[in-house]
């Protein structure tokens, strides 16, 4: 493909998305042509990385001077943004050729949000980066091995995973209307791995250690346990007492839990339940699993009514 062929992009918002993406574009041959910002000084910062990229205060000249444009402020600010864009042929400038489609980045939000551009004959689609952006120019290169999920029809979809490709990264594809649940779990690997990371490091405190004590021991031992689910699977990557059927410590860690207080028993029995499902897809689960299993419901039966009783406070100083 040649430069020529190429579609122009533009960015309507300048924060982390658009700071990483608009660069990882450029440098794959791509013309990112324009940025607005509802502060100009931040479009300016993102534009002056770029080659013949024009900052803007208003989003309209975005769509005025690109092919296809990229839609980043937060979820709620997705439907006023995009009705106050004007699609289509300009009755002030008949040769002014306008953007053919709009994409939005957000992981939750459904891409009917953008109806209003789609009624004006705007192509509109979902470009949703499986990617916990930092805000710095290292998520220009880490962000490639990457997934990005798309959801979008037709000439736009082909146009989307291209985009995927020259980034160095992986499409996936989900149903209309399914972007919400697909944006709970990937929680799970990003945000609730920090949850994880600080409830270890919390309870570490107890006994004397810095929390930066706590995480540099801990983060290797995380980066250890992703790279063998990478290699070997999740059920296989499993370790602790329930992977090998140990019911005295087993036992013995969730009764500590348990005088903890707090929700710490009622995490840490959740949590064990889905270690007990992954140790039954192993070809020979251990053979305490039942028993072990049996143990983590008996103390859920305490501990969720001691985690019940907290208030939200107490919970936060917990």
């Amino acid at each position: 493909m040649t430069q020529l062929t190429l579609p122009r992009l533009g960015f309507i918002g300048a924060g982390r998305v658009s700071r990483c993406l608009a660069p990882a574009f450029a440098r794959a041959g791509y013309p990112v042509t324009a940025i607005a910002s509802r502060t100009l000084d931040s479009a300016r910062t993102v534009a002056s990385q770029l080659e013949n990229c024009q900052a803007y205060a208003d989003p309209q000249q975005v769509v005025d001077t690109v092919d296809l444009v990229f839609l980043t402020p937060p979820d709620d600010q997705i439907v006023p943004s995009v009705n106050a864009l004007q699609f289509g042929p300009s009755e002030s400038s008949p040769n002014t050729t306008r953007a053919w489609a709009i994409v939005h980045c957000s992981g939750a939000s459904p891409v009917s949000l953008l109806d209003s551009a789609r009624a004006q004959g705007a192509a509109t689609g979902g470009f949703h980066p499986l990617y916990l952006f930092g805000g710095s120019v290292e998520d220009i290169e880490r962000i490639a091995g990457c997934s990005v999920t798309l959801e979008a029809q037709g000439t736009l979809k082909k146009t989307l995973i291209a985009l995927t490709a020259a980034l160095g990264c992986h499409p996936l594809f989900i149903p209309p209307g399914k972007r919400m649940l697909y944006h709970a779990a990937a929680h799970y690997a990003s945000s609730f791995a920090l949850c994880g990371l600080a409830e270890g490091t919390r309870l570490w405190q107890t006994l004397g250690f810095s929390q930066a004590d706590a995480l540099r021991a801990l983060l290797p031992m995380l980066a250890g346990t992703l790279e063998t689910a990478r290699d070997r699977g999740l059920a296989q990557a499993l370790a602790g007492p329930v992977s090998r059927g140990d019911t005295g410590i087993m036992q013995a860690q969730l009764d500590l839990l348990e005088q903890c207080g707090g929700d710490h028993a009622a995490l840490y029995g959740l949590l064990s339940r889905r270690a007990v499902d992954l140790a039954r897809e192993r070809p020979t689960p251990p053979v305490a699993l039942d028993e072990i299993a049996q143990m983590v419901e008996t103390s859920l039966e305490r501990s969720l009514l001691q985690a019940r009783d907290i208030s939200p406070i107490k919970a936060s100083r917990q």
